[in-house]
């Protein structure tokens, strides 16, 4: 089995067989020397002009070539070590060389961090792209990441479960990616926007406790922060009293996944050594925005600023003048949030007064409605959010409220979530949770400028991959077996709108 390079070190004056990349070249009169390189770094290779054959060979290598190297470990003389090397103290007296594939001159250097190239031309050799340690690094990274969530939630009694790709349409805040099933000809399937809707039914399951690292599709515009596929820490929880629950888990996991796997990092804004909680309209009052970034020097890449922010608004006003949720319409709205807990009792006792609000179609008393919805910011970005759910789904209930509240008729809804009100029917617990963005939360962690960066394939800033040249057209064989008919004009308004 092969070892990584770095192992080398553990070999000094033994013999070794070693594979990788040629990563540089460098001819000192006759004895020439490369730095080969694998996943885990670089080790120096020497090659004595003594052996003509073997010197004849690596004259005709070239970087990027695949090769198979044995030799000897020995220990560089002092005035030739490398400090900025994890290996810069050994390398390699090299005895054989065999060439397992040789490389096309790569469209791009290799050797830089890669910010200085073009979006289209590395997303279109990604997979040249990700030969950099700086891209390599960020996916161990990200790896050690989720690794350390799954081990603490588990830890914990979460339980692991993966809900469907293939699912339903419906509204839900973004645009729905379509999947046309040729089984059922003239229906389709949707990509999950999140597992909103599956993670409610197991807690009606009885499950209590779910996590997972899931996939997540929505299609609207990109951004720096924002892609047309994502992974998300998707939670749920049953019986939760308070949402001050919900907050101290993932307070006591991202601080805990910071000092264990960051410790070069400096977490501020703690109070008491807890996450600051802030309401939105305070939070709105004094900096203006939901996603404040409270770090004290905003040039130190190793800071890191979180701040819990609670009390959102239910409703929100769109442009067009109808209301939007804040959050999503699953979340719990409220008269008063100020003690930061939820009352299950309490909002239960409030069910009438709260229908007849949202039933009342008064714009000024629906806007001024709270809801149990919290945020996670990190340096500006938010990385999480989560709320209480409702679960009074019953015809004329709040859930069907809330959804005619935001432009769904009651036959909308019954259709879209009629699955919903049979499951809560059963005996429905009390829940809420929370959805962290894994991307965002690498990116900050790793001080990359968007979410690209840290993940291993992804969509260029007009969702396009050009690696794999997707979207494509497919065959007009493939669109009869599945009897849809291609119009090249949309209506207009449509194309490419958020």
């Amino acid at each position: 089995m092969k070892s990584d390079l770095i192992e080398t070190l553990k070999h000094i004056d033994k013999e070794v067989e070693l594979f990788g990349w040629i990563d540089v070249r460098r001819d000192h009169g006759k004895l020439i020397f490369f730095d080969l390189r694998d996943r885990s770094g670089k080790v120096q290779l020497v090659i004595s002009p003594s052996d003509k054959e073997l010197h004849a060979i690596a004259e005709t290598l070239r970087p990027e070539w695949v090769v198979k190297v044995e030799g000897k470990v020995v220990k560089r003389p002092d005035a030739m070590k490398n400090p900025n090397e994890a290996t810069g103290e050994i390398e390699i007296k090299v005895s054989k060389i065999e060439i397992l594939t040789q490389s096309k001159t790569p469209p791009f250097d290799l050797s830089s961090n890669g910010y200085e190239i073009g979006e289209e031309v590395r997303m279109q050799y990604r997979y040249l792209d990700l030969r950099r340690p700086r891209l390599k690094k960020n996916l161990i990274e990200r790896a050690r990441i989720i690794k350390f969530i799954r081990d603490f939630l588990s830890e914990r009694g979460f339980i692991e479960v993966e809900t469907p790709i293939l699912s339903k349409s419906t509204p839900e805040g973004a645009r729905d990616y379509l999947v046309p099933s040729r089984v059922h000809a003239g229906n389709f399937y949707a990509l999950p926007q999140s597992p909103q809707q599956y993670k409610q039914l197991l807690m009606v399951a009885g499950l209590e406790k779910y996590f997972q690292i899931a996939r997540c599709f929505r299609d609207e515009d990109t951004r720096v922060d924002r892609q047309p596929e994502f992974t998300q820490l998707d939670l749920e929880m049953s019986f939760v009293s308070k949402q001050e629950e919900i907050l101290t888990l993932i307070e006591e996991l991202y601080l805990n996944l910071v000092k264990k796997l960051f410790h070069q990092k400096i977490v501020s804004n703690l109070h008491e050594g807890k996450i600051s909680r802030i309401t939105y309209e305070e939070v709105i009052k004094n900096y203006g925005t939901d996603k404040p970034d409270l770090r004290k020097n905003k040039n130190d890449p190793e800071e890191l600023a979180f701040v819990f922010v609670t009390d959102f608004p239910m409703f929100e006003k769109k442009e067009d003048g109808s209301l939007g949720a804040t959050h999503h319409p699953f979340t719990l709205p409220s008269f008063d949030t100020s003690h930061d807990t939820y009352d299950y009792n309490h909002d239960r006792e409030n069910g009438k007064k709260m229908r007849a609000i949202l039933g009342s179609r008064n714009t000024e008393k629906l806007l001024g409605l709270k809801a149990y919805q919290y945020d996670l910011v990190c340096n500006g970005y938010e990385v999480g959010g989560g709320s209480i759910r409702t679960t009074d789904a019953d015809d004329g209930g709040v859930l069907q409220l809330v959804f005619e509240r935001l432009g769904h008729s009651k036959e909308e809804f019954k259709e879209k979530f009629g699955h919903l009100q049979e499951a809560f029917g059963f005996g429905v617990p009390p829940h809420g949770g929370i959805a962290m963005g894994i991307d965002r939360f690498v990116a900050v962690l790793m001080n990359e400028p968007n979410i690209r960066e840290v993940i291993a394939f992804p969509k260029t800033g007009d969702g396009r991959d050009l690696m794999m040249n997707a979207p494509s057209e497919v065959s007009k064989a493939q669109l009869t077996e599945l009897g849809i008919e291609i119009k090249k004009n949309p209506p207009a308004g449509r194309a490419g709108k958020k």
